[in-house]
């Protein structure tokens, strides 16, 4: 695997170990040679994660849109970055760029970022990973709802599988490494009467 888009919080949130996280996230990538693709920012988890992998020696590639690079938030020092003219076409770039996708804590972008590339691997769109980095049980709610969401039958459990989850960085690579994805499900599936 040569590029994973991590996705995270502008913010660096209330506890410690997130930005610890980051950092190690960053360092491990590094080590291994995985270029980070992200979100262009310098703040937050987001900046913590693109100095953590520089300092490493690491290739960082940021992509963000034009109204936040003239708010003076983009990262002037990454290997690469990407100037996109909306959020659609930052996510869209970010695809293109990597072979993987990450969740760290974040908030409602983080989210929306990473349930649209997990239904684009439901759906096919693409065959790479897709995980959360579940640091101090940050995600504990969200994978409990997406268990019961397929308990419910609203989620085949081969793609409820198909969300990664670990609690540290290695163990969430590992799996990547691992990763064999399942069959597409593109067919539509009517109510009983």
């Amino acid at each position: 695997m040569k590029s994973i888009c991590v996705y995270c919080g502008s913010n660096s949130g209330q506890d410690p170990a997130f930005l610890e996280v980051a950092d190690r996230l960053g360092q491990i990538m590094a080590l291994r040679g995985i270029e980070l693709v992200y979100g262009g920012g310098q703040v937050g988890l987001m900046g913590r994660i693109a100095d953590a992998t520089l300092a490493a020696g690491g290739r960082v590639v940021g992509v963000i849109p034009e109204f936040l690079a003239l708010k003076e938030i983009a990262h002037m020092d990454l290997s690469a970055l990407h100037v996109v003219k909306s959020m659609h076409a930052r996510k869209a770039k970010m695809v293109k760029l990597s072979q993987g996708f990450i969740a760290m804590p974040g908030g409602i972008g983080t989210m929306e970022e990473m349930f649209e590339i997990w239904t684009w691997s439901q759906l096919g769109q693409h065959r790479h990973p897709v995980g959360l980095l579940n640091v101090n049980g940050y995600y504990d709610e969200l994978v409990a709802f997406l268990d019961k969401m397929t308990d419910q039958g609203f989620l085949t459990p081969e793609h409820r599988g198909a969300l990664l989850v670990a609690d540290r960085p290695t163990k969430l690579l590992d799996a990547f490494e691992a990763y064999t994805p399942p069959p597409a499900d593109v067919r539509i599936k009517t109510g009983q009467t």
